[in-house]
Protein backbone atom coordinates (compact mmCIF):
# COMPACT_ATOMS: atom_id res chain seq x y z
CA UNK A 1 0.00 0.00 0.00
CA UNK A 2 1.37 3.41 -0.99
CA UNK A 3 2.01 5.81 1.89
CA UNK A 4 2.65 9.56 1.68
CA UNK A 5 4.57 11.24 4.50
CA UNK A 6 5.07 14.97 4.98
CA UNK A 7 8.37 16.12 6.49
CA UNK A 8 10.77 19.06 6.62
CA UNK A 9 14.06 17.18 7.06
CA UNK A 10 15.61 13.74 6.67
CA UNK A 11 18.32 12.26 8.89
CA UNK A 12 20.06 9.32 7.25
CA UNK A 13 22.09 6.58 8.82
CA UNK A 14 24.91 5.31 6.58
CA UNK A 15 25.80 1.62 7.10
CA UNK A 16 22.90 -0.59 6.06
CA UNK A 17 20.83 2.42 5.00
CA UNK A 18 22.82 4.14 2.25
CA UNK A 19 25.80 1.79 2.05
CA UNK A 20 25.92 -1.99 2.36
CA UNK A 21 29.11 -2.60 4.33
CA UNK A 22 27.99 -5.89 5.86
CA UNK A 23 30.84 -7.90 4.36
CA UNK A 24 33.66 -5.77 5.77
CA UNK A 25 31.96 -5.11 9.12
CA UNK A 26 31.42 -8.79 9.77
CA UNK A 27 34.88 -9.76 8.46
CA UNK A 28 36.75 -7.36 10.73
CA UNK A 29 34.57 -7.77 13.81
CA UNK A 30 34.62 -11.57 13.70
CA UNK A 31 38.42 -11.42 13.43
CA UNK A 32 38.50 -9.10 16.47
CA UNK A 33 36.19 -11.38 18.48
CA UNK A 34 37.92 -14.70 17.74
CA UNK A 35 40.82 -14.33 20.25
CA UNK A 36 38.26 -13.46 22.94
CA UNK A 37 36.21 -16.59 22.27
CA UNK A 38 33.05 -14.60 21.60
CA UNK A 39 30.36 -16.47 19.70
CA UNK A 40 29.95 -15.09 16.15
CA UNK A 41 26.17 -14.88 16.55
CA UNK A 42 26.66 -12.64 19.59
CA UNK A 43 29.06 -10.41 17.68
CA UNK A 44 26.68 -9.95 14.77
CA UNK A 45 23.76 -9.19 17.10
CA UNK A 46 25.71 -6.39 18.82
CA UNK A 47 27.95 -4.51 16.41
CA UNK A 48 25.53 -3.08 13.85
CA UNK A 49 24.56 0.55 14.43
CA UNK A 50 26.77 1.20 17.46
CA UNK A 51 30.13 2.86 17.91
CA UNK A 52 32.82 0.21 18.20
CA UNK A 53 33.89 0.96 21.76
CA UNK A 54 30.30 0.54 22.94
CA UNK A 55 30.05 -2.81 21.15
CA UNK A 56 33.27 -3.92 22.83
CA UNK A 57 31.95 -2.84 26.23
CA UNK A 58 28.81 -4.91 25.73
CA UNK A 59 30.75 -8.01 24.70
CA UNK A 60 33.58 -7.60 27.25
CA UNK A 61 31.85 -5.86 30.17
CA UNK A 62 34.68 -6.42 32.67
CA UNK A 63 37.41 -4.93 30.48
CA UNK A 64 38.96 -1.51 31.12
CA UNK A 65 37.15 0.91 28.81
CA UNK A 66 40.43 2.62 27.95
CA UNK A 67 41.38 -0.56 26.09
CA UNK A 68 38.09 -0.43 24.20
CA UNK A 69 38.73 3.16 23.16
CA UNK A 70 42.21 2.30 21.92
CA UNK A 71 41.06 -0.79 20.01
CA UNK A 72 38.15 1.17 18.58
CA UNK A 73 40.62 3.65 17.06
CA UNK A 74 42.46 0.73 15.47
CA UNK A 75 39.20 -0.80 14.24
CA UNK A 76 38.08 2.49 12.66
CA UNK A 77 41.39 2.79 10.84
CA UNK A 78 41.13 -0.80 9.60
CA UNK A 79 37.55 -0.28 8.45
CA UNK A 80 38.44 2.93 6.60
CA UNK A 81 41.23 1.16 4.71
CA UNK A 82 39.17 -1.94 3.87
CA UNK A 83 36.28 -1.18 1.54
CA UNK A 84 36.29 -4.53 -0.26
CA UNK A 85 32.66 -5.50 -0.74
CA UNK A 86 31.21 -2.07 0.12
CA UNK A 87 28.34 -1.26 -2.28
CA UNK A 88 25.44 1.15 -2.44
CA UNK A 89 21.99 0.28 -1.14
CA UNK A 90 19.67 0.25 -4.20
CA UNK A 91 18.06 3.67 -4.66
CA UNK A 92 20.40 5.52 -2.28
CA UNK A 93 21.95 7.74 -4.95
CA UNK A 94 18.57 8.78 -6.34
CA UNK A 95 17.22 9.60 -2.86
CA UNK A 96 20.28 11.70 -1.98
CA UNK A 97 19.95 13.59 -5.28
CA UNK A 98 16.23 14.19 -4.67
CA UNK A 99 16.94 15.52 -1.16
CA UNK A 100 19.48 18.11 -2.33
CA UNK A 101 16.97 21.04 -2.23
CA UNK A 102 15.78 20.06 1.25
CA UNK A 103 17.32 19.88 4.75
CA UNK A 104 19.04 16.54 5.23
CA UNK A 105 22.08 15.13 7.03
CA UNK A 106 23.93 11.90 7.71
CA UNK A 107 23.93 10.71 11.33
CA UNK A 108 26.40 7.84 11.60
CA UNK A 109 28.34 5.97 14.26
CA UNK A 110 31.35 6.06 11.92
CA UNK A 111 34.01 8.74 12.17
CA UNK A 112 34.68 11.18 9.32
CA UNK A 113 37.42 9.06 7.73
CA UNK A 114 35.31 5.90 7.71
CA UNK A 115 32.18 7.71 6.50
CA UNK A 116 34.12 9.31 3.65
CA UNK A 117 35.80 6.03 2.63
CA UNK A 118 32.57 4.04 2.52
CA UNK A 119 30.49 6.70 0.80
CA UNK A 120 33.19 7.10 -1.87
CA UNK A 121 33.47 3.33 -2.30
CA UNK A 122 29.71 3.18 -2.87
CA UNK A 123 29.81 6.09 -5.34
CA UNK A 124 27.73 8.37 -3.12
CA UNK A 125 28.19 12.03 -2.23
CA UNK A 126 28.37 12.91 1.47
CA UNK A 127 25.69 15.48 2.40
CA UNK A 128 26.91 18.92 3.45
CA UNK A 129 25.89 18.27 7.06
CA UNK A 130 27.06 15.14 8.86
CA UNK A 131 26.95 14.05 12.50
CA UNK A 132 29.73 11.52 13.11
CA UNK A 133 31.36 9.77 16.05
CA UNK A 134 33.48 12.87 16.69
CA UNK A 135 30.38 14.99 17.37
CA UNK A 136 28.59 12.98 20.08
CA UNK A 137 29.27 11.73 23.58
CA UNK A 138 26.81 8.81 23.40
CA UNK A 139 26.32 6.19 20.69
CA UNK A 140 23.03 4.95 19.28
CA UNK A 141 20.58 3.86 20.72
CA UNK A 142 21.04 7.17 22.54
CA UNK A 143 19.15 9.86 20.55
CA UNK A 144 21.93 12.47 20.89
CA UNK A 145 23.12 12.20 17.29
CA UNK A 146 19.68 12.58 15.75
CA UNK A 147 18.76 15.47 18.03
CA UNK A 148 22.02 17.21 17.10
CA UNK A 149 21.28 16.63 13.43
CA UNK A 150 17.86 18.25 13.79
CA UNK A 151 19.42 21.22 15.59
CA UNK A 152 22.04 21.69 12.88
CA UNK A 153 19.29 21.63 10.24
CA UNK A 154 17.09 24.02 12.25
CA UNK A 155 14.13 21.62 12.15
CA UNK A 156 12.02 20.38 15.07
CA UNK A 157 12.39 16.65 15.81
CA UNK A 158 8.74 15.91 15.07
CA UNK A 159 9.22 17.30 11.54
CA UNK A 160 12.15 14.95 10.80
CA UNK A 161 12.16 11.50 9.25
CA UNK A 162 14.99 9.14 10.19
CA UNK A 163 16.19 6.52 7.69
CA UNK A 164 17.67 3.58 9.65
CA UNK A 165 18.28 -0.15 9.39
CA UNK A 166 19.59 -1.32 12.79
CA UNK A 167 17.81 -1.89 16.06
CA UNK A 168 20.06 0.59 17.86
CA UNK A 169 19.46 3.25 15.21
CA UNK A 170 15.69 2.75 15.08
CA UNK A 171 15.53 2.99 18.88
CA UNK A 172 17.57 6.21 18.75
CA UNK A 173 15.31 7.81 16.17
CA UNK A 174 12.14 6.95 18.05
CA UNK A 175 13.69 8.15 21.33
CA UNK A 176 14.44 11.47 19.63
CA UNK A 177 10.72 11.90 18.97
CA UNK A 178 11.09 11.34 15.24
CA UNK A 179 9.34 9.08 12.77
CA UNK A 180 11.58 6.31 11.50
CA UNK A 181 11.67 4.68 8.08
CA UNK A 182 13.18 1.23 8.58
CA UNK A 183 15.32 0.12 5.64
CA UNK A 184 15.92 -3.55 4.88
CA UNK A 185 14.50 -6.92 5.81
CA UNK A 186 15.71 -6.85 9.42
CA UNK A 187 14.27 -3.42 10.28
CA UNK A 188 10.71 -4.66 10.82
CA UNK A 189 11.74 -6.55 13.95
CA UNK A 190 12.51 -3.20 15.65
CA UNK A 191 9.11 -1.55 15.07
CA UNK A 192 9.96 1.45 12.87
CA UNK A 193 7.13 3.81 11.93
CA UNK A 194 7.38 2.79 8.27
CA UNK A 195 9.45 0.18 6.41
CA UNK A 196 10.90 -0.46 2.96
CA UNK A 197 13.08 -3.22 1.53
CA UNK A 198 15.41 -0.66 -0.05
CA UNK A 199 15.40 2.97 -1.17
CA UNK A 200 14.04 2.28 -4.66
CA UNK A 201 10.65 2.31 -2.90
CA UNK A 202 11.06 5.96 -1.80
CA UNK A 203 10.23 9.03 -3.91
CA UNK A 204 10.74 12.66 -2.83
CA UNK A 205 8.61 15.59 -4.03
CA UNK A 206 8.30 19.23 -2.88
CA UNK A 207 5.24 20.37 -0.94
CA UNK A 208 3.93 23.67 0.35
CA UNK A 209 5.91 23.44 3.61
CA UNK A 210 8.72 20.99 3.11
CA UNK A 211 8.44 17.83 1.02
CA UNK A 212 6.66 14.52 0.82
CA UNK A 213 8.06 11.02 0.84
CA UNK A 214 6.01 8.52 -1.12
CA UNK A 215 6.64 4.92 -0.11
CA UNK A 216 5.51 2.11 -2.41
Amino acid sequence: MTQTIHARAVLLDMDGTLVDSTAVVERLWLAWAEPHGIDPATVLSVVHGRQGHQSMAIMLPERDHAINLHENDLMLANEASDVDGVVTIPGAGAVLDALLPFPHAIVTSANVALMTARMQAAGLTVPAIAVTAENVSASKPDPEGFLLGATLLGVDPEDCIVFEDSGAGIQAGLAAGMRVLGVGQHAAAHSPTYRVDDLTQVAVAPSADGFTLTID
